[in-house]
């Protein structure tokens, strides 16, 4: 229920405070006057889009908030699962800055606006324009069934059901266009393994191979550099070795004669060491290298069907193409298993889709079983409205399984006697649509959780009896809901508890529209004038008296 609303610096409304009445609330005031500025101020706390356009001062920011008491609709499961915290009393806040940036909280904690959404649609309901075009909708009157036979838990499985087997479908179809391309290309996946495992590639064995046959291809030149080598060492003439020998003699004689040559001979010693056992390695790298044609033609054939193969795979490793072996292997065995997977989904949709019907079937049998007296229940409300030979039956076809189940089903209306039914959007007129859809909020008021319904306009078309009629109607909803009207009749403006008037003060340089709460002597001339005018007579002052008594 909302406990308040406050609307700054929006359309042309500079400052507004409204705190509404529990039950009925009636709000009139002169065409243009900002009656459906509010409308759409409450429709931003519910989520709607807004832009900077709205700014009544365009320097200023826009805020509207509502106070809504919420301890009796059972809403604790939204706030635990958007994480906000609950209170009996639910703050709203919309903000809107001058450069037509927007900012939603709950209770303080900014939210997006799906969230606004989703509360909002659990706190009010306001009749617009927009509903005259949704009753004409076979979703929106399935949706009505559903609400007035309580099918919701049925729908809730039937959904459960409806998102299990389309998923499975959709799991079927991705996995037979996956077996049909690995179909496609399992010979020649298989033709690509098989090549590439003939070779029997192991991980670095490329550099090896490259590095031994680098070798083999200069091993003379190599083994000819080594003996040059040696044979400066060794040579008898002016050899290396007999030289450090000497030299290394010489420094032990002089380091009898001074510590100070001691270390020089100690420091010769370690490269002499050094250098014998790089002498030493020479030797064996000697005895090693050999020139060896064959070995070095496997070697070249060896790296020729490497290459070969990392250019045709568009690789640069011997571990891509392993890498490639091993996805291509995953694909063998996959091509392989493909008829046990199919077959195994194939089983989970047949079992999916038996569930589905079931639970399709049930929720049919609930509706259908509904439609009499819901069609029963319209038609007399609307007979009451005025049209005292409204007929109303629900046309009803079967349809493949969809989101809300295997049933279309299609409102027919006939407001006159002889007439045959017809869907609505071919035969109501703008007034038998207004008291259409008030009957299916009247009806639909216990059947919903609906804690404040609004009506704009809702008796449009309408007057005399049929409107006494309509807000004795309202009255009967606003002893369990809360009722905001906004009305051009005053036998319906009367029976407000509580009536607002909206009206605009050209006293400033901007227009302003304000609103204030009419009492006493001041309600007795708003309904006169509704009635004769702006100069209403004694007779017309008598009336509106009247209307209130």
């Amino acid at each position: 229920m909302l406990k308040s609303l406050t609307i700054k610096n929006y359309a042309l409304i500079q400052g507004l405070q409204l705190s509404p009445h529990p039950g009925l609330n009636m709000i009139t005031g002169e065409t243009g006057a900002g009656k459906s500025i509010m409308l759409g101020a409450l429709g931003l706390l519910l989520g709607n889009r807004a832009d900077s356009k709205v700014l009544y001062d365009s320097t200023q920011k826009c805020v509207i908030e509502g106070f809504f008491e919420i301890a009796a609709y059972g809403l604790q499961p939204f706030f635990t699962e958007e994480e906000l915290d609950y209170e009996s009393t639910c703050i709203i806040r919309r903000e809107i800055s001058a450069t037509g940036k927007s900012r939603a909280f709950i209770n303080d904690t900014p939210v997006r606006l799906e969230h606004l959404k989703k509360l909002g649609a659990a706190l009010m309901d306001i009749h617009s324009q927009h509903d005259t075009l949704q009753l004409a909708n076979g979703e929106y009157q399935l949706a009505l069934i559903d609400a007035f036979s309580s099918s919701h838990t049925l729908l809730a499985a039937y959904q459960n059901s409806y998102r299990a087997y389309r998923k499975a479908q959709k799991r079927q179809k991705e996995l037979q266009e996956r077996a049909l391309a690995l179909r496609k290309e399992a010979d020649y996946n298989r033709f690509q393994l098989e090549e590439i495992e003939a070779l029997q590639l192991k991980a670095g064995e490329q550099a090896e191979l490259e590095q031994e046959q680098e070798l083999l291809t200069h091993a003379e030149d190599i083994k000819s550099r080594i003996q040059e080598v040696v044979q400066r060492f060794e040579q008898e003439e002016v050899g290396l070795s007999d030289q450090l020998d000497a030299t290394k003699q010489t420094l032990g004689q002089l380091a009898r004669f001074s510590e100070h040559f001691a270390s020089y001979q100690q420091r010769f010693e370690s490269c002499l060491i050094e250098i014998k056992d790089i002498m030493d390695g020479l030797y064996e790298e000697d005895a090693r290298v050999e020139v060896d044609e064959e070995r070095l033609s496997q070697l070249q054939e060896r790296l020729s069907r490497l290459f070969q193969l990392q250019q045709k795979h568009g690789v640069d490793s011997v571990e891509e193409l392993l890498a490639l072996a091993a996805d291509l292997a995953e694909k063998v065995i996959e091509t392989d298993q493909l008829d046990e997977q199919l077959e195994a989904v194939a089983e989970e949709v047949a079992s999916l889709e038996k569930e589905l019907t079931k639970a399709a079937a049930a929720l049919s049998e609930q509706r259908q079983a509904f439609f009499a007296p819901f069609s029963e229940a319209l038609a007399g409300l609307v007979r009451q409205l005025g049209m005292e030979n409204a007929q109303v039956r629900i046309a009803h076809s079967p349809i493949a399984p969809g989101p809300a189940g295997t049933d279309e089903v299609e409102l027919l209306f006939s407001a006159n006697k002889g007439v045959a039914l017809q869907p609505l959007r071919q035969v109501a007129s703008g007034g038998e649509f207004s008291r259409l859809i008030f009957a299916i909020k009247y009806l639909m008021a216990d059947k919903i959780a609906m804690p404040t319904l609004i009506f704009d306009e809702i008796d449009t078309g309408i007057s005399g009896e049929v409107a006494l009629k309509m807000v004795l109607m309202m009255q009967d909803i606003a002893r369990k809901h809360q009722v905001i009207c906004i009305s051009h009749l005053p036998q319906v403006a009367a029976k407000g508890e509580r009536h607002y008037f909206v009206y605009k003060d050209h006293s400033a340089e901007k227009t302003v529209s304000k609103m204030r709460e009419l009492t006493g002597e001041e309600r007795v001339l708003e309904l006169a004038k509704m009635i004769a005018g702006d100069q209403p007579p004694a007779a017309a002052l008598e009336s509106a008296r009247s209307l209130l008594a």
